[in-house]
């Protein structure tokens, strides 16, 4: 299969450790070129990439068939318009875009111009999450009546990066952290008949929300999704309460810090959870009551990759989708308006 050749939009952290190792890893793949206004720093990495000044310059270059829009959330609807429009592929980062409209206006673009369009949901190739999908997907659990999805950590100082702390469209935790679960909800249970979401700013001197709390309500079901900056004492990050039984899992995923210190992500086995992640599960299955920790699933980034490149060369379908980013973003709006007008909104 030919080398699909990419270019990013931008050689930081998410250029730089969420994308560049897989590509440059991946013989489907080709690592071709970057957008870098200023610093010149993929070179050091990559000799081989070309380096443009400009987006225009960029997608103006016929040899680029896929481009990874990872730049500042206000910016992704721009960008990728400007891909798409342009006879690329596009993949963005999340948040898929700021606002729905912007999301259907590119979903339909990606269709008129029958380009292929994703979103790097990639926490669905966590170790975590994989465990979770399994214990669901096996039934251990029986039907579900409670989920609870956390994303927090430790960052009780603003961060550096304005794009981050300003307010630009897209700002703040919401939508930063607030895709990864949201995605990891509805890629299981769909979308809720319900929302309510309470929103809030706790850190000194913030202008963007940093904390939230979103209840998405099924027809027997309820998920809490939470994200904030102070949790120095880690929580369980899963809770899943069934009809028969119990799963807890903290969050264990350790490929962004091997990501982080140069680690290349071979294909097999490159992030093994520690045993200490462990997952806890107590129920009764055909009968049997268990009672124990459950040996986490393998987290790999590099099947994201591989399904996308089968994908686009073979335009099959692929399980993550332009519509599963727009329905992302359907949840951010709703959890805004709920917060707004401290009700529950009804999204179907």
């Amino acid at each position: 299969m030919k080398a699909i050749k990419t270019a990013l939009c931008s050689f930081g952290l998410s250029g730089r450790v969420f994308h560049a190792p897989f590509l440059h890893i991946n013989p489907s793949f080709e690592l071709y070129a970057v957008l870098e206004r200023t610093e010149k720093k993929a070179n050091k990495l990559y000799p081989s990439i070309i380096s443009y000044a400009s987006i225009d310059d960029l997608l103006n270059d016929a040899e680029v068939e896929l481009v990874i829009v990872n730049t500042p959330n206000y910016t992704h609807f721009e960008f990728a318009q400007k891909a798409l429009n342009a006879g690329k592929h596009v993949l963005i980062e999340k948040p898929f875009a700021c606002s729905v409209q912007e999301a259907e206006t590119l979903v339909a673009l990606s269709k008129e111009k029958n380009r292929f369009l994703t979103v790097y949901h990639n926490r669905r190739f966590d170790s975590d999450f994989k465990t979770v999908k399994k214990i669901i997907d096996k039934g251990f659990l029986g039907e579900l009546v409670y989920a609870n999805f956390r994303y927090e950590r430790y960052r009780p100082v603003l961060s550096a990066k304005q794009h981050k702390e300003g307010d630009e469209k897209g700002g703040g935790i919401v939508y930063d952290l607030g895709p990864h679960i949201i995605d990891q909800a509805l890629s299981l249970f769909g979308m809720p008949k319900e929302l309510f979401a309470h929103l809030s700013k706790q850190r000194e001197g913030s202008e963007v929300v940093d904390a939230f709390q979103i209840s998405l309500f099924y027809e027997s079901l309820t998920v809490e999704l939470h994200g904030g900056f102070f949790n120095r004492e880690p929580v369980p990050s899963y809770v899943l309460q069934g009809k028969k039984g119990s799963f807890i899992k903290h969050r264990g995923d350790v490929q962004e810090t091997l990501l982080e210190k140069g680690v290349q992500p071979i294909r097999n086995g490159w992030a093994v959870e520690s045993a200490i992640h462990a997952g806890h599960l107590h129920t009764e299955y055909s009968g049997t009551v268990i009672n124990e920790k459950t040996p986490s699933e393998i987290g790999n980034y590099m099947e994201f990759f591989d399904q996308l490149a089968y994908a686009i060369r073979h335009q099959a379908p692929f399980n993550i989708t332009a519509e599963d980013g727009l329905q992302s973003i359907k949840i951010i709006e709703a959890a805004y308006l709920s917060h707004e007008q401290k009700k529950v909104i009804t999204l179907h």
